[in-house]
């Protein structure tokens, strides 16, 4: 399991491991090379800065499903899910462990497929917006929802990838 080390304006780098357990994903290198830009590009946006740790998971509809049913309740396969290691208090300092990051294979395919986007920016988005919620972010509210998903628009136009709520 790959780990790799960003950092963004300066400040101390995030850890990132990064595994493939099962499903169709891109090559190891072009993941690595989402997830960073995507972690990045989120850390930049939030003003988030620290060190700590992350862990990003390819799985596929099978396993989603099942973490699924037993943390939520919903007996469904998932774009993403995020695991919080330790709790975040926005403007204090990062967890050791900010958490794990579960992406399905399937459903993240057949979700760029209908919404006819590169799968690869779907992967940005997602890794971004699970990101997010592992940094106290949530869409629960529709005042929650707008702010996280003004973060995500600003995040993603970083990396010139097209407003995913437009």
């Amino acid at each position: 399991m790959p780990e790799h080390k960003i950092s963004g304006d300066g400040d101390p780098p995030v850890d990132i491991d990064i595994s493939v357990e099962a499903g169709d994903w891109p090559d190891e290198a072009s993941l690595t090379r989402l997830v960073n830009r995507a972690v990045g590009a989120a850390f930049a946006e939030t003003g988030v800065t620290g060190r700590s740790e992350l862990s990003v998971v390819f799985s596929d509809d099978a396993h989603i499903r099942t973490l699924n049913a037993g943390w939520r309740g919903k007996d469904k396969p998932t774009n993403v899910l995020s695991f919080p290691a330790f709790p975040f208090v926005e403007g204090g300092p990062l967890p050791p462990m900010l958490g794990d990051i579960v992406l399905a294979a399937e459903t993240v395919s057949r979700e760029a497929a209908l919404e006819d986007k590169p799968v690869e920016n779907h992967i940005t988005h997602l890794v971004i917006h699970g990101l997010l919620h592992l940094l106290g972010y949530d869409h629960e509210t529709d005042t929650e929802a707008e702010e996280m998903e003004a973060i995500e628009r600003a995040a993603l136009a970083r990396l010139a990838i097209p407003d995913p709520y437009a």
